[in-house]
């Protein structure tokens, strides 16, 4: 275990040290687990400049927003998918599973977007990714774990499908609702691509975006997204820093969800 915990934090404790360190150290190889020359430039130029901070104001909302669309979009499918007498069950579980293996590929993609007016809102990013059909098969399979008697006396007792779900089936499914908060935001968080895609405006941009965009800038030695250009000393570094300021929130969110996430996966999973 303790080789694995190794193996697990060497990276990312190297990445937090050459972050700090400085240009000369990391190019002759010398930065391992500690800093060597300790340099805060790179932050400092990310940190002074308000474009950094408009988009990193814009990835918390794209997350949070689209996390709860996505949330309550797969609860209500796993849901209905998990009831064994529902007419035509079969059909809707082939929809969900066929769009795994198949999709409409890049360009169809965009001008279906495009088409339907999203570009440049954040529905661009949101509601194609609104349900992974992954998350949707675990929480159907926690749902099926659950028992049957409860949901029966709630019905006897007077509550419609809705009050079972809100009232019974969701208090009792925090381990995989946790799971699939952390799964969904994530890879909200992470996704660069769909914004880099659809938004054409700077200040819609999420901080994935403009992080990719500093270090193609870092590339050519100049800053796209309106930072400092003069990166002399922070060239080196630069991709470290873009890792840490794009993983911290993630860091601070995960202790908090942790002790859902074994659980959670292992129920959901087992029927899965």
């Amino acid at each position: 275990m303790s080789a694995v915990v190794f193996v697990t934090l060497y990276p990312f404790v190297n990445i937090v040290a050459r972050s700090l360190s400085d240009e000369a150290y990391i190019r002759s190889g010398q930065v391992n687990l500690i800093p060597r020359g300790f340099n805060l430039t790179t932050y400092q130029v990310v940190a002074s400049d308000p474009v950094f901070w408009t988009n990193y104001r814009n990835t918390v909302v794209y997350t949070v927003v689209a996390t709860v669309i996505a949330m309550f979009m797969t609860t209500c499918y796993a849901y209905v998918l998990s009831k064994k007498h529902l007419r035509g069950r079969k059909v809707l579980i082939w929809i969900a599973v066929f769009t795994m293996v198949f999709s409409g590929g890049l360009i169809p993609n965009y001008v279906l977007i495009v088409g339907l007016g999203l570009k440049d809102s954040i529905w661009a990013i949101v509601l194609p990714q609104a349900i992974s059909v992954f998350n949707l098969l675990v929480m159907k399979a926690f749902f099926e774990n659950l028992p049957s008697e409860l949901e029966e006396a709630a019905a006897i007792d007077g509550l419609n499908t809705y009050g079972i779900l809100w009232r019974i089936v969701l208090p009792l499914s925090k381990a995989v609702m946790a799971t699939m908060v952390l799964f969904y935001a994530v890879s909200f968080w992470n996704s660069w691509f769909s914004a880099f895609l659809y938004m054409g405006k700077q200040e819609l941009f999420p901080v994935t975006v403009y992080l990719r965009n500093l270090i193609a800038g870092a590339t050519n030695a100049e800053v796209a997204g309106g930072a400092v250009a003069d990166l002399t000393q922070t060239n080196a570094n630069i991709q470290a820093v873009t890792v840490v300021l794009t993983v911290i929130p993630i860091l601070v969110v995960y202790p908090f969800v942790q002790r859902f996430f074994v659980s959670g996966v292992m129920l959901g999973a087992v029927k899965g």
